[in-house]
């Protein structure tokens, strides 16, 4: 099973900073996870925190889609989220798996995954800032925006690790790596194209709608209304 959340209990590592204490025990030390990736020829440092990064934003993937799943009015929204939720934690075992397949440690968080995660933590956040203070088409908008932003996050993040594949030594990790791009690339591609065009058929649907309509609706008829719609 994935780890979503790296705890000291789980064995994971990171670096202190003047704002994180970190654990004696649990420090990270620079050499010995630059030592991780026998690779030559390259940062092995910076690629360990590049893939901490990366993983640290596909687990707060599964959390934000987990999140937006629960909530949702939209069967067919909720049916996505699901969908894309278990993707995404698949996306987590691959990067997992091809970082200790490569002698890394999948639980060590570098300091560019802590501010990812802070970054993250506020996306999800967002789509709670409105509970109870609009109507659930706002808050369906606000759900899918987080995910759409989300998405063009790790569809960047994953074109990027295409990108780099060639540039690395030929050999084993080379080959792992370019089997995991091959793996989960062409699923992010979808997952971005869904955000995005699910966005615009939201707003053309909100903006040919009546306005005074909505105004007068009840709390349960705009959730209706809401499931209702791409059926």
């Amino acid at each position: 099973m994935p780890t979503l959340i790296p705890t000291k209990a789980a064995g994971a590592t990171a670096s202190p900073s003047p704002a994180l204490y970190v654990d004696p025990t649990a420090v990270a030390i620079p050499d010995a996870v630059a030592a991780q990736f026998p690779v030559d020829g390259v940062n092995t440092l910076f690629l360990a925190d590049l893939l901490s990064a990366v993983l640290t934003h596909e687990r707060c993937g599964t959390h934000l889609y987990r999140s937006a799943a629960g909530r949702s009015n939209n069967p067919i929204l909720q049916r996505k989220y699901e969908e894309f939720g278990e993707e995404t934690l698949h996306h987590v075992e691959v990067l997992e798996n091809l970082i200790r397949a490569s002698g890394g440690d999948p639980n060590y968080v570098s300091s560019s995954a802590r501010a990812v995660e802070a970054m993250d933590s506020k996306l999800l956040e967002t789509t709670f800032m409105l509970s109870g203070a609009a109507d659930v088409v706002v808050e369906e908008m606000a759900m899918l925006d987080a995910v759409f932003l989300a998405e063009s996050m790790d569809h960047a993040n994953w074109h990027t690790l295409a990108e780099l594949a060639p540039s690395l030594p030929e050999g084993e990790f080379r080959d792992r790596f370019e089997a995991a791009v091959a793996e989960v690339e062409e699923q992010e591609d979808t997952h971005l194209e869904w955000a995005r065009t699910t966005k615009l058929r939201m707003v053309k649907l909100q903006l040919e709608s009546s306005a005074a309509a909505n105004l007068g609706m009840k709390a349960e008829e705009l959730v209706a209304r809401i499931q209702s719609w791409f059926s």
